[in-house]
Parts: C-alpha cells; sequence; structure tokens
C-alpha cells in the first residue's frame, strides 16, 4: 500500500485479467494542481491508470475527488501539472484537442442530465449523430443495442420522466457509451437514487468493469469499490494519502485519516 504521494504504489492485485501494468498508462495525471481562487482543491496528485484498471476514489466531501475527475474530462481547467489520456496531452487551448479528448472519455453524473424533450432513443443517439456524423439508423441500431446491454431494451420510445432515477442512470450509462470511449468517469451515480434502485445501477457498472472498461469511479459505496475495484485511492485534503489494492488499503489502513475516514462509515 501507499502512504501519501511520495511513496512508491504496489502494483495491485487486478479483479479482472487483462491489466498489462508494463504497457503506457491510458490516463496519466502528473503534478496536477486546481485552484479556485486562492482555495487549491488539488495538490499535486500523480495518478497512473492501466488500460482496463478499475479505479474506486473515496475520501470526505471536499476532498478532490469529483474535481480529479472533472480534471480528466476538461470539464475543469487546472493551473499546474500534465495530463493525457491514451497518450494525448490535455490542452484546453486546443478545441480539436478537447473535442478528442471528449470522443477518449466518457463521463456520468450524480444527477443524469438526461435531456427531458429527448425520448430515450434519441439521448443515447443525438451524440453520436452529432459529433461522429453517424447516419440515423446506425445510430439507433447502436442505441437499441446498448439499451438492450444495460437491461432497458423496451424503453427507447419512452421519456426520461417516465422513468425511475435508476432506469434514467442506466440510460445515462448507455448514452455515455455510445460514444464508445476509452475511459469510463463514474462520478457519485449513485448518491441521487433511492436505496432500492442503487443496485440495478451497480449491477452494470460491475458488467462494465468485468468486460474489461477503464473505470475510473468516485463512489460511497464501499463494498462495491471493494468488489469490483483493482485499485482504491483514498484522496485527503486535495492529495492521494493512500492507495493500494481493495483488501489491503480496506483491510489493514495505515494513516490515521483514513482508519478514522473507514470507522466514521460504520458510526
Amino acid at each position: 500500500m501507499a502512504i501519501a504521494a511520495e511513496t512508491t504504489t504496489a502494483t495491485p492485485t487486478p479483479a479482472h485479467d487483462g491489466i498489462v501494468v508494463s504497457d503506457p498508462p491510458i490516463v496519466d495525471i502528473t503534478a496536477l494542481r486546481k485552484s479556485y481562487g486562492t482555495n487549491e482543491v488539488l495538490k499535486g496528485i500523480d495518478l497512473k491508470v492501466q488500460k482496463g484498471e478499475v479505479i474506486a476514489i473515496i475520501g470526505k466531501s471536499g476532498s478532490g475527488k469529483s474535481t480529479l475527475l472533472r480534471c480528466v474530462n476538461g470539464l475543469e481547467v487546472f493551473q499546474e501539472g500534465a495530463l493525457s489520456v491514451n497518450g494525448k496531452k490535455l490542452m484546453h487551448d486546443s478545441p480539436t484537442a478537447m473535442r478528442e479528448l471528449r470522443q477518449q472519455v466518457g463521463m456520468i453524473f450524480q444527477s443524469f442530465n438526461l435531456f427531458p424533450h429527448l425520448s430515450v432513443g434519441r439521448n443515447i443517439m443525438l451524440a453520436p449523430t452529432l459529433v461522429k456524423a453517424r447516419d440515423a439508423k446506425t445510430a439507433e441500431a447502436q442505441a437499441r443495442k446498448l439499451l438492450e446491454r444495460v437491461g432497458l431494451a423496451e424503453k427507447f420510445d419512452a421519456m426520461p420522466d417516465q422513468l425511475s432515477g435508476g432506469q434514467q442512470q442506466r440510460v445515462a450509462i448507455a448514452r455515455a457509451l455510445a460514444m464508445e470511449p476509452q475511459v469510463l468517469l463514474c462520478d457519485e451515480i449513485t448518491s441521487a437514487l433511492d436505496p432500492e434502485l442503487v443496485g440495478e445501477v451497480l449491477r452494470v457498472v460491475e458488467s462494465l468493469a468485468l468486460e474489461g472498461m477503464t473505470l475510473m469511479m468516485v463512489t460511497h459505496e464501499m463494498a462495491f469499490a471493494r468488489k469490483v475495484s483493482d485499485r482504491v485511492i483514498f484522496m485527503h485534503q486535495g492529495r492521494v494519502h493512500e492507495t493500494g489494492a481493495p483488501a489491503e488499503l480496506f483491510g489493514n489502513p495505515q494513516t490515521p485519516e483514513l482508519q478514522q475516514f473507514l470507522s466514521s462509515l460504520h458510526d
């Protein structure tokens, strides 16, 4: 297990096969710093994610977890450091580079963010037809296939307000997958759901992990993180404070901060 940013990270035990640690990382973050005015929220993040790896990011509210994800997909501009996805550097001053980045990285948010005036099918078809210039027939076939993949094959013509929160979030996952991303970012995607709906969304994410999708997920579902992740990252006050394989990090926390965080979950 690694403690804080300057300590060497132990090689994680993969939750699934196919990860080659010697390959170049698909996400490479170096000395990343991000501030809002005088408030520095990311204080020198170093993180490498291999293709097919599943990373769970945990920590208290305000530790920088969601900001880190938003930097990876270009929604936030960072002040210092470097970030690349699939070998291409993130460059906010290049519209072409940003378009390419957003085709490589999909993101799913807490609040679904479906377009309420479009049917489920049209929500999924929109980006492939606009950004990738796919014809309607191809985009529709893909949308139907993705809806089947997330267990909603019968909902193609439904409107978002006719769906439960769990169903809407599964549509959001299908919509992100429609762009065929190399990396999928999940930002607390079950936090807005009623407890009885959480499982249906987590089952879809678990299936993606087993299929080899590269996942970076901010989550408060600790049992799920332990089950699905190859590596868990504990963020504290804007830094990567501890990182390790799930059994190691949850079973043998090395710092008082992580010990306190884990014990607070059971209070």
